[in-house]
């Protein structure tokens, strides 16, 4: 879904794992259908571990966590999203709710899959990812505020903010809920006028 993104203030849902792949984001049996269905996708993200074999809820995964329920912020382990190219891992993601995924690395790709789907990674440092990891497993209320405009991710347990970049292009296309064609139909007319001067 196209959503524009300013700031953001969240519990978030704390995924310490380090190199999880897109299989374990979106496992491959449910990567049949090519049309982005969020719901479905986001049915299925985590599945087998959010999952027992007998297909009944694990309790002991985070995302069966009720402290866990409408957190739009995951933060995860280092290398996040490594592995196949698979958009749907990114369909999945943001078909659960969720708009932020932060981590002290993103697999390239699947970096510019969730941008490309309203969700913003944010990179952190070793340091502060540790830290958000501590004041979340301290207390599962803890708020995290992701801003934009502004670049900057604050841990309200602590008051510690970092900064983070972000292409410009991306960061605009965020801010006005544009994907790749509505930043080019939103200059139409510029276009239309540039193509008319032509020889």
């Amino acid at each position: 879904m196209k959503q524009s993104f300013n700031t953001l203030t969240s519990t978030c849902i704390p995924l310490p794992l380090e190199n999880v792949d897109t299989d374990q984001i979106i496992p491959a049996r449910f990567m049949k259908s090519t049309t982005r269905d969020e719901k479905f996708f986001g049915d299925h993200l985590f599945f087998d571990w959010r999952h027992r074999p007998d297909g009944t809820p694990n309790p002991d995964f985070v995302l069966n966590n009720p402290a866990c329920q409408g957190s739009t912020i995951l933060v995860a382990g280092k290398n996040f999203g490594s592995g196949s190219s698979r958009e749907h891992a990114a369909w999945a993601i943001a078909g659960y709710g969720i708009r932020v995924v932060v981590s002290s690395f993103f697999a390239d790709i699947h970096k510019n899959n969730e941008l490309n789907n309203f969700v913003l990674p944010v990179v952190v440092s070793e340091a502060f990812l540790g830290e958000l990891f501590a004041s979340i497993k301290a207390d599962a209320s803890t708020l995290v505020t992701v801003d934009l405009p502004n670049q900057t991710i604050t841990n309200h347990a602590t008051g510690h903010s970092e900064t983070f970049e972000i292409n410009a292009y991306k960061k605009h296309c965020l801010m006005n809920g544009l994907d790749d064609i509505d930043f080019l139909t939103a200059d139409k007319a510029l276009i239309e006028a540039y193509e008319k001067k032509r020889p």
